[in-house]
């Protein structure tokens, strides 16, 4: 097949994504003569880098979903075993995702049942969350939770380090590296206008970049603004109020008030080590069991020994040394069973150093 060939089968592919994209019509006919360009474009000889761009732009924007949007699941009692079997404890957390869905479930559809899966814009209805708490206290498996309870498709933006407000609004087509920002890429890539996007770590932007990054954040999180968001690359308006962000700190003194004001705050406790031994045997130790390749019958715990297993280095607020160490533990374990000789293994206070691993 000639290059020019292969250039029609891709105009063709372009031109199928097209009617099946169901753009905004102002956005239709910019991609219809894109796609007249790209034709033009063919029938010359010479190579074009203006093919190649233009091509992917197209690209982008019949993938991106317009018009695209997830079924919620209004249920209380979904939402409520969903965050039980995620999470223990946090019910002030969890009644607060149940006030949410109540107030929609409400100004729903009068005849439709609570229980059926309807169409709705919780994005706004509803507050973008701020969960504020110490380093492995939850945050992202909490916001993770949120768009499980309703299901929704679920995007995650690390906005820890970040240097450039452009990595959120994109580039200019103008320019060599021209890329959507994050928001797009994200909405690419879970094919719905309503998803729950999470911006994580927010308070960790780089210095330098504060001041732009926040002004971004003002424009996503502002249910006045974000009904018309304009990434550079894409250079068409996109509705964004049908997306529910959640955002997440370690603390809040590295967010511009402007920012907190459009955000629901939510503090994430520290746990105890009582709530830190019930999490490890009815959530953290089943999970490491199964991604081992373990079975319940190979690895027992004396009760005992649980409270210098959640202690290995002092207090920790979170639950990710503790994570750790019981994942350490099971893979010890799996070991011992792939090389034979291997007996169920109870840990005890007299043989717990062999499989605590040293951090």
């Amino acid at each position: 097949m000639t290059s020019s060939s292969a250039q029609f089968e891709d105009i063709k592919l372009l031109e199928e994504k097209l009617k099946r994209g169901n753009l905004p019509q102002e956005l239709y006919n910019k991609a219809n003569a894109a796609i007249e360009r790209l034709v033009r474009l063919t029938n010359s000889s010479a190579y074009s880098q203006e093919y190649d761009q233009v091509s992917r732009f197209l690209d982008w924007i019949t993938s991106l979903p317009w018009n695209k949007r997830s079924l919620d699941i209004l249920s209380l009692e979904n939402a409520k075993k969903t965050l039980d079997t995620n999470h223990y404890g946090l019910e002030y957390i969890k009644e607060r995702v149940l006030e949410y869905i109540s107030v929609i479930i409400l100004k729903s559809n009068e005849n439709t049942s609570k229980t059926e899966k309807i169409p709705q814009q919780l994005g706004q209805k509803a507050p973008a969350l701020l969960l504020v708490g110490l380093v492995g206290t939850g945050k992202t498996t909490m916001a993770y939770s949120i768009a499980q309870a309703l299901g929704r498709k679920f995007g995650r933006i690390p906005m820890g380090g970040m240097g450039d407000a452009l990595q959120l609004r994109g580039r200019s087509k103008a320019y060599p590296d021209a890329e959507p920002g994050q928001i797009m890429k994200v909405l690419r890539r879970v094919e719905t206008a309503n998803p729950v996007i999470l911006l994580d770590e927010i308070d960790r932007v780089t210095d330098n970049a504060k001041a732009d990054i926040m002004g971004v954040l003002v424009e996503l999180l502002d249910p006045e603004q974000n009904s018309r968001f304009l990434d550079h690359y894409i250079d068409f308006p996109f509705d964004l109020s049908e997306v529910f962000f959640i955002a997440t700190a370690n603390n809040t003194a590295g967010i511009a008030t402007a920012v907190l004001d459009r955000l629901e705050f939510i503090e994430m406790p520290s746990y105890s080590d009582e709530q830190k031994i019930i999490i490890a045997k009815n959530y953290l130790l089943p999970r490491a069991i199964a991604a081992t390749g373990l079975s319940n019958e190979d690895l027992e715990f004396e009760g005992e020994i649980w409270q210098q297993i959640v202690r290995p280095l002092g207090f920790d607020a979170g639950m990710r040394t503790l994570d750790r160490t019981i994942n350490g533990i099971c893979r010890k374990v799996a070991k011992l069973k792939v090389a034979g000789n291997f007996n169920k293994i109870t840990l005890t206070e007299d043989n717990m150093k062999k499989y605590i691993p040293v951090w």
